[in-house]
Formats: C-alpha cells, sequence, structure tokens
C-alpha cells in the first residue's frame, strides 16, 4: 500500500475536490443525500463523517481511487482499496487480456503505462518506432513522456512535436490537478524543461510566430483529431491515438493503468506498417 495519510484532515481535502468539481455545497448534498449543513460541518472540522459518508462522497466528486484511500486515511478509517503489484499472480488474468489486447491491434503501435507513464507493456508496433533510439532511454523502466520528448528521443522524428509536446504537457497538467503526485510533477518539470530540437516547428507553424514554448494547439483542419506524425524509415507516419481506462476499478494499480491505441491516420501509414509484416496483406 502506498497511499500516505496526507497532512490535512478531511475537510479541507474534500471541500478542495468539491471546489475542483464546480459543485457547491447544496449540489453535492442532493446527489449524496445529505445536507448542505451537513457537509458545510465536515468541511469546516465541527463533523466527522462517517465512512460510508466519505466513500459516498468520493464517488459523487469523482475521486480518483488512490485519492478514495488518503481521504478515508485522513478521517481516521483504514484504506479500503488494495495496490496490488501488476506482476503478482492475481494479475495473472489482466495481464493476458492486454497482452491479448496489444497483440489484436498490431501492426498499428499499442502501449498501457501506469499513472507516471511508465510503460507496463507495450506491442511490436511501438517497438518499431522505437527502432534506433539510444540504449539510455530504453532501459527499464521505459516512461512514455520520457522516450517522447526527449530530443535524443523521438521528439527529432515528430514532424509536428510543437502540437504533439503542447498535447502531452496539457494532458499530464489536468492529471496533476486530479492527483497529489511528486514523481508526476517531477516527470512534469524534467520534460517540459527538455530544450526543442533544432529547426523544430510543427505543421502550419508561421514564421512570426512565438516558437519559444512549444505549445502550438493548432491542429491541422485535414484531420478528424490530432495525429502524431512520426518518420519511420523514410515515411511520415501518421497516427490518431485514442486512451482507454478501466470501469469502476476496486484496485490502485488497475485504476491507473491507461492503454493507448495508435490507428492510422492515412492509407500510406496502413500500407508502411502492413508492408513490415512478413505474409500480412
Amino acid at each position: 500500500m502506498t497511499t500516505v495519510a496526507p497532512d490535512t484532515g478531511v475537510g479541507p481535502l474534500l471541500r478542495g475536490w468539491r471546489v475542483r468539481r464546480r459543485l457547491s455545497q447544496l449540489e453535492l448534498s442532493l446527489r449524496a443525500g445529505s445536507s448542505a449543513r451537513h457537509i458545510s460541518f465536515i468541511e469546516t472540522g465541527r463533523a466527522r463523517p462517517s465512512e460510508d459518508m466519505v466513500l459516498r462522497l468520493a464517488e459523487h466528486l469523482d475521486v480518483p481511487v488512490r485519492e478514495r484511500n488518503a481521504l478515508l486515511l485522513a478521517a481516521g478509517y483504514a484504506p479500503q482499496y488494495a495496490e496490488t503489484p501488476l506482476d503478482d499472480p492475481s494479475m495473472a488474468s489482466l495481464r493476458t487480456g492486454l497482452d491479448r489486447l496489444l497483440r489484436g491491434h498490431e501492426p498499428y503501435p499499442a502501449l498501457v503505462v501506469d499513472g507516471t507513464y511508465t510503460v507496463v507493456a507495450a506491442n511490436r508496433g511501438i517497438t518499431m518506432l522505437l527502432e534506433d533510439l539510444p540504449e539510455h532511454l530504453l532501459a527499464p523502466p521505459l516512461n512514455a513522456m520520457r522516450i517522447t520528448l526527449h530530443p535524443e528521443g523521438l521528439a527529432p522524428r515528430i514532424r509536428n512535436l510543437r502540437q504533439w509536446r503542447g498535447h502531452l504537457l496539457d494532458q499530464m497538467e489536468r492529471q496533476i490537478t486530479l492527483v497529489r503526485s511528486r514523481a508526476l510533477r517531477s516527470l512534469y518539470d524534467e520534460v517540459a524543461a527538455y530544450p526543442l530540437p533544432a529547426g523544430c516547428r510543427g505543421q502550419n507553424d508561421r514564421d512570426d510566430g512565438d516558437h519559444g514554448s512549444g505549445r502550438d494547439h493548432r491542429v491541422p483542419y485535414t484531420y478528424v483529431a490530432l495525429p502524431l506524425q512520426v518518420e519511420h524509415r523514410g515515411n511520415v507516419l501518421s497516427f490518431v491515438s485514442s486512451i482507454s481506462t478501466f470501469n469502476t476499478p476496486m484496485d490502485v494499480t488497475v485504476a491507473e493503468l491507461a492503454i493507448e491505441t495508435f490507428l492510422p491516420a492515412d492509407q500510406a501509414t496502413v500500407a508502411h506498417l502492413h508492408s513490415l509484416v512478413p505474409g500480412d496483406r
């Protein structure tokens, strides 16, 4: 169990989540079957919530599982959600399912990451994209954000790096607002500070724009979603990505897993990837 007791009471923590969700005390009380007065007393420390009330409020505030444990600890109760290592025997069926999903997506890239973007599983499509990268970036534990944005990683190969980098940094910022993770904040600070490769320009960049931040969010109108455009063996491959998580997880490890699949955004990408698979049509 990696959850630690917070340095503040449950009331301020719950209030923080309520404010984050932009709910009034009355709105939350109606959803949770309580009263605005009782919610106010809990937030100010005048009333100690029951274990059931903590969990009920957390559910209606859509609090991440790891943070629900922190709320319980702050209220003086034992954590409810285990944090089982992915290599634990009890996780065998989950690992098998993930491996089957990743293999089924080939030859297109797909991977599974944890809450700090450590890669816990990947298919051959990902391995193909990482060809010829430096050993120090490929050494375990492999981190998806680090290997994508590092100037010796995929960054020089990404044609629309400014846009893709901006998308990834925004994604991390949203996560940081939801979880109190020093590791995630440290990773964000590290990758946000990486210098852009020399001559880096994102698609649709203008010569007179501000190219210092690397946060160009303009989306090419020819795509239905922001694509990842990456060079591979003299070809430019275009992908749109989809991220999936588990529904109603009861374990911290499972709750923080994310499955990212990359779908080809054009026929040229389809043809190139299938040409790399012997006997594939």
